[in-house]
């Protein structure tokens, strides 16, 4: 196929641009390299004739319809947005502007190439998303495709209100969506604000590990390139008009996760002290769910994806990465930086 993938110089868009090009798909990879993007995340196939780069914003409409117009796509991959919560409550404007606005341009550049080129029955449109933007679960129960969108974080709003839009634009002019669910992320390449990348490399220098609140929240984990093989999948296999919950089956608390990570590390590179004793309780952030867990049995069933990745392999997997690529985190982030998501008053 011809791909356009946004958001493909990011996490998980470059794991699902690696993946495609090793699959033998060609790629145009649309990214506006904001902080959390990086051309080295796809140096794996840089050198690729499958694998083409453009240098753009989602939120810029005209550059979307002029992308669409010249590179004539079977399917796009919609990856593209803000996702880290702390910044959409210090910050929520961008959030909309490029999660909603965004997604709009990209909808309406796909619309008009697809009427355009006789709306032909291969094309899809795979749109991306969290099951935050299902709100919380109390200690039972787990998200489906049919749960009703109750999101708490502007981050979580903003993915909903996309979610919508997609959906609309299917009912509305019948362009051929399929929209995913995705629970928490992690591996290679996350940029280092997100918790597992965090911890890893906080504990490596020293510095106190943050857990929000007692560390009880709830997240379903899900290995990044396994994820990368289920949007391929959905692409190319999944119903249009349907949308499929992708999830680890890996449910695990904060403090667990970064109990485990001290561990890992205690047996890869052993100090002094136990990397445990760096732990450090901090503020709970405002509107924190409580626990995300997905039933991903539809996707199982009729796409036949599960995940194959068990979240201790891949935690291990993730931080011998981190202490591998020491050139890719070096200077990523700014380790003096003041924490995000405690903003609840108006700028």
């Amino acid at each position: 196929m011809r791909l356009i993938v946004t958001g493909g110089a990011g996490f998980i868009g470059s794991a699902v641009v690696r993946l495609a090009v090793r699959e033998g798909h060609d790629v145009l990879n649309i990214d506006a390299l904001s902080y959390a993007s990086s051309l080295a995340n796809v140096a794996e196939v840089a050198g690729s004739t499958r694998h083409r780069f453009a240098h753009a914003d989602i939120r810029d409409a005209e550059a979307m319809r002029a992308l669409f117009r010249d590179y004539r796509p079977d399917g796009v991959i919609h990856l593209a947005a803000e996702t880290h919560v702390d910044r959409s409550i210090d910050a929520p404007r961008v959030f909309v502007e490029t999660n909603v606005v965004g997604t709009l341009n990209l909808l309406e550049a796909a619309r008009a190439f697809w009427l355009d080129a006789g709306s032909p029955a291969r094309f899809r449109f795979l749109h991306v998303s969290t099951d935050e933007v299902f709100g919380a679960l109390d200690v039972d129960g787990k998200f489906t495709e049919t749960s009703p969108y109750a999101p708490n974080s502007p981050y979580a709003a903003s993915k909903a209100a996309s979610d919508h839009l997609a959906r609309a634009w299917h009912a509305t002019y019948g362009l051929p969506v399929i929209l995913t669910n995705c629970s928490n992320n992690y591996g290679p390449f996350q940029f280092p604000e997100k918790l597992i990348p965090l911890t890893i490399l906080a504990a490596l220098g020293g510095r106190p590990l943050p857990v929000y609140g007692d560390g009880r929240n709830v997240r379903d984990w899900l290995y990044v390139e396994d994820h990368a093989a289920a949007l391929l999948l959905a692409l190319s296999s999944g119903v249009v008009g349907r949308s499929y919950n992708v999830g680890g089956d890996a449910e695990a608390t904060n403090i667990d996760i970064v109990r485990t990570l001290c561990a890992i590390l205690d047996a890869k590179r052993p100090k002094a002290s136990r990397y445990e004793r760096q732990i450090a309780f901090v503020a709970d952030r405002p509107g924190h769910d409580f626990r995300y867990a997905i039933d991903a049995s539809r996707i199982r069933n009729e796409l036949g994806w599960a995940p194959r990745t068990t979240l201790r392999v891949g935690l291990e997997a993730t931080v011998q990465w981190f202490l591998d690529n020491e050139s890719w985190w070096r200077g990523r982030i700014d380790e003096r930086s003041a924490r995000l998501g405690l903003s609840v008053t108006p700028p």
